[in-house]
């Protein structure tokens, strides 16, 4: 095999990552933009030790799986990678990915419950961050990413969000012209606006807007701009600045202040409020969001009554406040300040009077936790993309009376990190993915975990 070889090939299955795999003599090719049962022919772009890379030339006989994608972008940007796929399918290959991943990584073939569908496969997402850019000639461009650059795409139409949310986002464009309000360089640091970040309730679609702005003060044209928007969109509940002048990939900085309404939207999930800030983090897909909790609980509520409850890195409280009716107490630990704020409001909002909320550093807490023998039935934990250390989990594992609940959107950092929860007495009573991307190769992931007898371990 050589670089710029052609080959036809047919399409065994989607990977994770998002790309799909083929076999030329048993060794395997990478491609992107193809369907598990295409018949393709490639072009080899690169070759590794162990794979290779390659671009379709010609799509001879497209699988039964491929579809129209509502979107023309999609094989730029870089957001729904999976447009092309019918969803059935998307859930198929999410099933294998979870399924393969963890058997590859934990050594161990566990069976792997059926995944939960999104309800909402379109117009599902509700944080969306628009990165912002200015053309030579002047234009203001927002949108994605392009694939593997930070080459902003300029989006007019997005299926992932709602419509609203479009429109908006061109008015905005529009004024920044009008009003001279400046697009950010990434290679030069200059330029007003950086991001444009948009949190948007599921159950009455009002609008937080946040602009991201490099600079330490909020000037009168993006007073001007906020004040239009308030006018013209009633959904529009708060505009706020969010100041990060950094050279730097973070996309919000420590401090937000309003510019007009508020700083925060509430949003509702099974009838529970949450108070939500600009800074703060909640599940872009409420609606899978809601499948999830309801998961949780049932998984804590079927095997022990009234347990005393762990709720790590809590954020807003969102698992807290829903595991509440089911616990003697529930203990969340949250370090960022943004969250915890929301949080106590939360708490008072949906009259929790069982939940002891801690303003801290978690690796702090778990030690001082543990120097005072404090046990709880069930631990549950959201990390990052990420996963979580072996300190982390080993302080976990020490909490810990009875059961781990890890939810993870890594599948791969969740295997690593199941495979050393195993090693050390917890062992997967049931695994589940649930579908919080459409249109993406992301899947969440909720796993039990049983602690196991001294006997058993």
């Amino acid at each position: 095999m050589k670089l710029n070889d052609e080959y036809t090939v047919e399409i065994e299955k989607m990977i994770n990552e998002g790309n799909a795999i083929a076999r030329v003599e048993n060794f395997p090719i990478f491609i992107k933009n193809a369907c598990p049962k295409d018949t393709v022919k490639i072009q080899i772009t690169r070759i590794n030790k162990n794979y290779a890379l390659g671009d379709i030339i010609q799509i001879i006989e497209p699988s039964p799986h491929r579809i129209e994608p509502v979107c023309k972008l999609y094989k730029v940007c870089g957001s729904c990678n999976w447009l092309y796929i019918d969803y059935n399918e998307q859930l198929n290959q999410k099933m294998s990915i979870v399924s393969e991943t963890i058997k590859k990584i934990t050594g161990i073939n566990f069976k792997i419950e059926p995944i939960i569908p999104s309800p909402k496969v379109t117009e599902y997402r509700c944080k969306i961050q628009y990165p912002v850019s200015q053309k030579k000639h002047g234009r203001i461009i927002a949108g994605y990413y392009k694939n593997n650059s930070h080459d902003v795409i300029n989006i007019k139409y997005c299926p992932i969000h709602k419509p609203i949310i479009s429109d908006i986002l061109e008015f905005i464009k529009d004024k920044e012209e009008e009003l001279n309000i400046s697009g950010y360089n990434e290679s030069t640091n200059t330029g007003l606006l950086r991001h444009i970040v948009f949190r948007q309730a599921s159950y009455n679609s009002s609008i937080l807007i946040v602009f991201v702005i490099n600079s330490d003060e909020i000037n009168a044209p993006l007073k001007k701009l906020a004040k239009e928007l308030m006018s013209k969109y009633t959904e529009i509940t708060g505009i706020c600045a969010n100041f990060n002048n950094k050279k730097t990939n973070v996309i919000l900085g420590q401090n937000t202040k309003a510019i007009e309404g508020n700083t925060y939207y509430f949003e509702e999930v099974s009838a529970i409020k949450y108070k939500i800030s600009a800074n703060s983090f909640f599940q872009v897909n409420p609606y899978s969001a809601k499948l999830i909790f309801d998961l949780v609980e049932d998984l804590i509520s079927s095997r022990i009554k009234s347990p005393a409850i762990l709720d790590a890195y809590s954020g807003v409280s969102a698992f807290g406040i829903r595991l509440s009716s089911i616990a003697s107490k529930v203990t969340c630990i949250e370090e960022a300040v943004s969250s915890v704020n929301d949080a106590k409001d939360n708490i008072i909002i949906n009259g929790c009077n069982n939940i002891e909320l801690i303003n801290a550093d978690a690796g702090e807490t778990f030690n001082n936790l543990i120097n005072k023998s404090v046990k709880f039935d069930v631990s549950v934990i959201d990390p990052p993309r990420k996963g979580s250390s072996e300190t982390a989990l080993q302080s976990l594992i020490n909490l810990t009376k009875s059961y781990i609940i890890y939810i993870s959107c890594n599948v791969s950092t969740l295997a690593r990190d199941i495979k050393y929860l195993i090693n050390n007495g917890f062992y997967p009573e049931y695994i589940r993915p649930v579908d919080m991307f459409p249109n993406t190769y992301h899947v969440e992931t909720v796993v039990l975990l049983k602690k196991q007898k001294e006997k058993e371990a």
